[in-house]
């Protein structure tokens, strides 16, 4: 084996280049690399081993579990970039041992061994060629990039792991060394599969807490040529992406890395506490009540510790917070999660699933595996945090239910938690001890005054300064705003600062009724500091407080404001240095809660009604015409709403192709939705119902089915409030399809049949149309085939006369799965043949991913398990490249039968899986159990009776809840044989149970 080392690349050694003229020279040279090589050398990637709890659940047989503990670990091997995700089925990667075989190594090996029962199997990725990938990134984060021996890249990344430009090197002889060095890492060592074969099999079974686990055969069926699916231990170091292997892979170790033994320090560390607050005093006794009651936790608890940090609005609760997490981080080496709860925000506070769905992808976590129910992610959180210490900030929580969920199980976490409420329930249930933060005493909180003004104002009179905190009444919000004031105008003496904010204070007490004097002392110093503002910086402060969500991004806020982009940035930065407006991420922004409740209440007391529906109208079709735009790229084939001009000439945001019209969407999901209450609320029922309807068809294709459903009960109030049948029954048609996506077919079928009278009063023949085809596809969810073939073929005929080629291709992909369901496969075929080509002479890839989808059912029912396996496959990389979650977890579903079909059973284990784990997310318990009753059958296949029964037990249940008795039926029809030798009697009760649901 080579001894080589890793080849020097010093910065100065080549050119750096931004992120756009790195991606415009890799491009430009990649073009001109014929007949050799490009190599791939991928970043440091870390993720956590469960252990012991993975193969408790081994040992009750309860497979399902295992994979639910797994998940989390699987997410964050697999989750190596977007782009990879995107352009993939399957995420593989190469671990290799690089450490000698101790317990802990055999633990990884038989972990490996779990993974691959439960369909999670790690094997050699053969990746296209560099320059075929297409990707944007070019590939899974890659470190070093070697084109054909001429020249280097290595990437740059931004702390927060963004790709932002490259060193280009094109030395040749520094290139072909490096060009060398990866090439060794690809050839080096032994086969992969021999050294699972000689070191693995072998290895005693690993003892934990004195029981032993017996090694099982993982019933893989790999054809002559193809690689083993099993690759040996773990490895920390850097991980490899080839084109093609032939032998092994070896990693030579790097001097400075460190190597470990324990799992946590290989998982997904992160780093989310905010910056620790400029110019923080005092509080001495406060951070010495923290350190003391984490230090005197008992041995012998087993939960997390929790500490409530309570106080009222504005005392600093938040900065005391991040200040000793700052100053603790290193108690928690496995990591620090924030979150801002936003509990007493003008608007929605954030829900324990959403935090949980933020935390998970945190700690590596894929998006779409993070299950909807919020249990399931509960339980995935605990079992991430297991074994670990990690210090969990919850900021600005309302209630004990906000919070409780968020809980780590294990005791080495603790937990921060912020709230104007003393959440007893914490402190009674979870044990919680609470800090109650008052006022800074008075030398504290003048000495707050005189850090943040000594550099400008270094000789102010300490009685003076002692009078300005009383005006604050000593609270740290109130005190660093006056600070702030007093320090941007160093040349205007104390005292009269002190009576312009006696002044304000006046003008308070006469206009309150004195209740709560430190939120009056507030007030005061926001209205204070807010008079001193610039006339026009000010208006942009109170017009943003009319913004639907509580965040915000420049484009918004420009249209809100109806100024330039440029110009609304420059006020940004004047409201960011006053403290009035927070910046959370380039061109984006929010407020504290008390200061978007002060500037909603300055713009109801400023601008007349007329001002503010005008700015409300400017950003409303800000939203509503980008989402157009954004629907032009997400869902071009589906018709656009007529909408108005924008108001006051508002230009939306241009949004350059598919993949930006995505990110828009994912990014402004929440606001979108804000907007359409926020517009009935307003009395604006067109803008309602346009936005509603609209925003159907400009979700981000990973949004979950039941997202929009709320927005599309206020469109259609609004269209009925307007007496407006065609909005109506646009809407109808919306919310029977968001029905159809979450398996609530009752009122799916309610609402279309509701559209479909609309739509023959109003004469529309097209969309009369489309909602028989629609009726149809509920009649063909619930397996009633005759009433879905005489919708399909009304609708088919509908659509020929009115000269509707693609959707008459729609409608035939839907009567060829008639077909299919019924058994007629020679209709079938002719059908989706028609289709198919249909689509692609429209260049419609959903409906191409469709039908092929079918195509490759009917030719495994053929039995031409190589022209489905490539069907499927095709399709599958259609819904990939359209980032649609939603087609790829149904595709794959088709994938992972033809893969059983062909012996491929590991690999279908896998397709299943993915899909199972896309639908829950997703909120489709019927197409999430169709993947369990999958892998049900394919356990069945390798004769493992007892994982096989488990999974079909799962899926019988589910269609069960669902009322599909279809469904039901199969999978205890399934059962049955899976349990005929080991409970004869239990299977014949099965089946018979099946049979009665299919006669009834």
């Amino acid at each position: 084996m080579p001894d080589r080392r890793v080849p020097e690349l010093r910065p100065e050694w080549g050119e750096t280049l931004a992120r756009q003229d790195y991606k415009r020279d890799f491009r430009e040279r990649d073009t001109r690399v014929h007949g050799r090589d490009s190599w791939k050398l991928e970043r440091l990637q870390h993720f956590e081993e469960q252990g012991s709890t993975s193969w408790d659940a081994v040992r009750r047989g309860d497979w399902d579990e295992a994979l639910r503990l797994l998940e989390g670990r699987r997410a964050a091997l697999l989750a190596m970039g977007r782009q990879d995700e995107e352009r993939q089925s399957f995420f593989h990667r190469v671990r290799v041992v690089q450490r000698p075989l101790t317990a802990y190594v055999h633990w990884e090996l038989h972990s490996l061994r779990i993974r691959a029962e439960c369909g999670e199997r790690i094997r050699i990725l053969d990746a296209e060629a560099l320059a075929d990938s297409g990707d944007e990134e070019f590939g899974p984060l890659p470190e070093i990039v070697v084109l054909g021996g001429r020249t280097a890249y290595r990437v740059i990344y931004s702390e927060t792991g963004v790709p932002s430009g490259a060193v280009r090197y094109t030395d040749p002889d520094l290139v072909l060394r490096w060009e060398d060095y990866i090439k060794d890492l690809y050839r080096a060592g032994e086969d992969v599969h021999s050294y699972f074969a000689r070191e693995v099999e072998h290895l005693p079974p690993p003892t934990r807490n004195r029981s032993t686990v017996a090694d099982e055969d993982d019933g893989n069926t790999d054809s002559p040529g193809r690689t083993h699916s099993a690759v040996s231990g773990s490895s920390t170091h850097d991980l490899v992406q080839a084109r093609d292997i032939r032998g092994g892979i070896h990693f030579h170790r790097d001097p400075d890395h460190r190597d470990t033994t324990n799992p946590a320090d290989t998982a997904p560390k992160p780093r989310q506490l905010p910056a620790d607050v400029r110019g923080f005093v005092n509080r001495v006794d406060e951070l010495h009540r923290l350190d003391t009651d984490l230090t005197r936790e008992a041995p012998d608890r087993h939960e997390a510790a929790v500490i409530v940090i309570a106080g009222t609005a504005g005392a600093g609760k938040t900065s005391l917070a991040l200040h000793w997490a700052h100053h603790a981080r290193d108690r928690f080496p496995d990591g620090q999660l924030y979150v801002n709860l936003r509990g007493y925000d003008p608007g929605r506070p954030v829900t324990a699933p959403e935090a949980l769905h933020h935390f998970l992808t945190s700690l590596g976590v894929p998006a779409p595996s993070v299950p909807t129910d919020p249990d399931a992610a509960a339980a995935l959180y605990r079992s991430l945090l297991a074994d670990r210490r990690v210090l969990v900030v919850l900021d600005n929580a309302a209630t004990a239910a906000q919070v409780r969920p968020l809980l780590p199980g294990n005791s080495g976490s603790l937990v921060l938690v912020t709230s104007r409420s003393r959440l007893s329930g914490l402190a009674v249930r979870d044990g919680a001890r609470r800090l109650t933060l008052g006022t800074l005493p008075e030398p504290e909180a003048v000495a707050l005054l005189r850090a943040i003004t000594a550099d400008h104002r270094p000789h102010d009179d300490p009685d003076q300064l002692t009078q300005l905190a009383r005006l604050c009444a000593r609270l740290p919000l109130a005190l660093r705003i006056a600070a702030e004031r007093a320090a941007s105008l160093p040349h205007t003496a104390l005292g009269d600062l002190i009576a312009d904010l006696r002044d304000e204070s006046a003008l308070w007490d006469a206009l309150t009724v004195g209740e709560d004097e430190d939120a009056d002392a507030v007030r005061t110093v926001f209205a204070w500091s807010y008079r001193a503002l610039p006339a026009h910086v000010a208006r942009l402060f109170r017009l943003l407080g009319l913004h639907p969500g509580p965040d915000f991004g420049l484009y918004a806020a420009a249209a809100l404001a109806h100024l330039t982009p440029g110009r609304t940035r420059q006020l940004l930065d004047s409201l960011v240095g006053a403290h009035l407006v927070e910046q959370s991420a380039p061109d984006r922004y929010q407020f504290h809660d008390l200061l978007r409740a002060y500037a909603t209440d300055q713009a109801h007391r400023e601008e007349t009604p007329e001002e503010r529906h005008a700015a409300l109208r400017r950003v409303l079709d800000w939203y509503l015409h980008t989402a157009d735009a954004a629907q032009q790229r997400l869902r071009p084939t589906e018709a656009r709403v007529p909408l108005d001009p924008p108001a006051d000439g508002i230009r939306p945001t241009a949004l350059a192709d598919y993949n930006t019209a995505v990110d828009w969407a994912e990014r402004e999901r929440a606001n979108l939705l804000y907007a359409v209450h926020t517009a009935a609320t307003a009395g604006e029922d067109r803008r309602t119902w346009q936005l509603a309807a609209v925003l159907w068809n400009a979700q981000a294709p990973s949004a979950p089915g039941a997202d929009w459903l709320p927005a599309g009960h206020a469109g259609l109030a609004a269209a009925t409030r307007l007496g407006d049948d065609r909005a109506r029954a646009l809407l109808l048609t919306d919310l029977g399809m968001g029905c159809t996506r979450i398996n609530a077919l009752d009122d799916s079928l309610g609402w279309h049949r509701a559209a479909l009278a609309l739509w023959q009063g109003l004469g529309d023949r097209l969309n009369e149309a489309h909602s028989l085809n629609l009726i149809g596809l509920v009649h063909l969810h619930r397996r009633q085939l005759a009433d879905a073939a005489e919708h399909f073929d009304r609708a088919l005929a509908a659509f020929r006369l009115l000269d509707e080629a693609q959707w008459e291709a729609t409608t035939l992909a839907n009567l060829a799965g008639t077909h299919y369901r019924a058994g007629r496969l020679p209709e079938a075929a002719t059908a989706v043949a028609q289709a198919l080509r249909a689509h692609r002479a429209l260049k419609n890839q959903r409906g191409e991913g469709n039908a092929l989808r079918l195509l490759s059912d009917i030719r495994r029912e053929d039995g031409d398990t190589a022209g489905a396996l490539a069907a499927a496959q095709a399709a599958l990389d259609i819904a990939l490249n359209l980032r649609d979650h939603r087609l790829e977890g149904f595709w794959l579903l088709t994938l992972g039968d033809a893969q059983r079909a062909d012996g491929q059973h590991t690999d279908a284990l896998e397709s299943y899986q993915r899909s199972a784990v896309l639908h829950r997310r997703l909120g489709d318990r019927s197409r999430e159990a169709q993947a369990w009753h999958g892998t049900g059958e394919t356990y069945r296949r390798l004769d493992r009776p007892t994982e096989a029964a488990a999974f079909l037990r799962r899926a019988a249940a589910a269609h069960h809840d669902l009322a599909d008795t279809w469904h039901e039926a199969l999978a205890l029809a399934a059962l049955a044989a899976a349990l005929a030798n080991a409970d004869p009697q239990a299977a014949r009760r099965h089946r018979q149970d099946a049979l009665a649901l299919l006669a009834g």
